[in-house]
């Protein structure tokens, strides 16, 4: 099981409209590492919710619940998308400002890459959230 980050401006979609909906389709990721990185996630894989804007930070934990399929918003058929379903709200947002004055982070995309949209999160990354998420 694969673990990511993927990132949404919640003014667009928020996790609180992904609970409501029970589900949605990520589509419309047009970068080209964003999209290796979304052909590479698979039903089961596990998504950190990242609100950008004014929010910038993770808020909920997600699942993807299918493999990629043709992005229903690509007149092209070249772009892929997945479908995501709510797992968990955090406990306590974890910020871009505390992951950046974390030295553990120094060498993550969301640090050295901050326009990527999906990107993956090494194990040990993902459980220095979590543990940031508790407080």
């Amino acid at each position: 099981m694969a673990r990511w980050l993927f990132k949404e401006e919640p003014d667009t979609y928020s996790f609180a409209d992904l609970r409501r909906d029970g589900s949605t389709t990520w589509s419309g990721v047009t970068n080209a590492l964003a999209q290796k990185h979304l052909r590479a996630a698979k039903a089961g894989d596990l998504v950190f919710f990242y609100a950008t804007g004014s929010v910038k930070a993770i808020v909920g934990v997600a699942e993807v619940a299918g493999d990629p399929t043709p992005d229903p918003t690509d007149p092209t058929g070249k772009r892929v998308a997945v479908t995501l379903k709510p797992v968990r709200e955090l406990a306590k947002p974890v910020t871009l400002a505390t992951i950046k004055g974390d030295p553990a982070f120094a060498a993550w995309e969301l640090v050295r890459q901050a326009r990527l949209s999906v990107m993956p999160v090494p194990d040990a990354l993902w459980e220095r959230v979590e543990a940031l998420a508790q407080g």
